[in-house]
Formats: structure tokens, C-alpha cells, sequence
């Protein structure tokens, strides 16, 4: 370490509670950090979108379909990965899924999906099936129970 290295504390700087327009000693006197004249050197300033009275771009985008407010997430998982990464007899369900890193979040809950195949016996807990997925799990010996 030398002394041109030195560097002041992340943060320590610029306080939280600096006073503007309080005299050019401060450093931030005068304008204030607004600058000279003009719109954005007066109170009121607009509104942020505003493009001076040009039609803004939320307005000249054009909208399309429908997004439903009351939509449920569901995490997909295939029923291939469960046969990956289970033990034959083992049971399957959200808690065990995140321990293991199959799944990050939960949303609004987890779907077991049909792709690829599954030779083990499992009991799957979870919030939804596809109908394949559910087809190869009992096929294979295993249960499907809904929460």
C-alpha cells in the first residue's frame, strides 16, 4: 500500500443528507446542480416519460393481446429429470426439489411434464401433471398426488 493508492470508504463521499444551495463554498451553490435556466432548472419539472409534448413512446408502441392479472407461474420440469436425479422408491416433492437445486423458486407452483422417459418408482407430490407425464409415471409403478 503507498499513499497514491489511498482511497476513501465506498459510500463515505456523498452523504445521504447533503445540503444543496447552501452557498459556492459548499460546492453545490448558485444553480444547485440544475444548471442555468431552462425547464429542468424549475420546480415542476415533468413528469420522466415526458418528450415535451411529442407522443410519447408508451403511446406510439402498439399494444397487443391480453395479460391476465390473476395468471398462474407454474415451473415445468420433465419427467426425464426426475428419473436423472432420483433414487428408485424415492419420494418427490417441492421441499426435496429445492434442497436439490432442480428448482430455484417456486412461483406459483411446480408441473411435471411429459418429456423424455422415467423407468424408477417415485411418489411425486406436486402442484400440477401433464397428462403424458402423469401416464409414464404410474406407468413405471410410481403415484401422482396433486397439493
Amino acid at each position: 500500500m503507498e499513499l497514491s493508492n489511498l482511497k476513501p470508504a465506498a459510500g463515505s463521499k456523498h452523504s445521504n443528507n447533503f445540503r444543496k444551495g447552501r452557498g459556492h463554498g459548499s460546492g453545490n451553490g448558485k444553480t444547485a446542480g440544475y444548471g442555468h435556466k431552462g425547464q429542468k432548472a424549475r420546480s415542476g419539472a415533468p413528469r420522466p416519460g415526458f418528450e415535451g409534448g411529442q407522443m410519447p413512446l408508451y403511446r406510439r408502441l402498439p399494444k397487443r393481446g391480453f395479460n391476465n392479472r390473476n395468471r398462474k407461474e407454474f415451473i415445468g420440469i420433465n419427467v426425464s429429470t426426475l428419473d436423472k436425479r432420483f433414487e428408485d422408491g424415492a419420494v418427490v416433492d417441492v421441499k426435496t426439489l429445492l434442497e436439490m437445486n432442480i428448482i430455484k423458486d417456486t412461483l406459483d407452483g411446480v408441473k411435471i411434464l411429459g418429456n423424455g422417459e422415467i423407468n424408477k418408482k417415485l411418489t411425486v407430490k406436486v402442484n400440477a401433471y401433464s397428462e403424458a407425464a402423469k401416464q409414464k409415471i404410474e406407468a413405471a409403478g410410481g403415484t401422482c398426488e396433486v397439493l
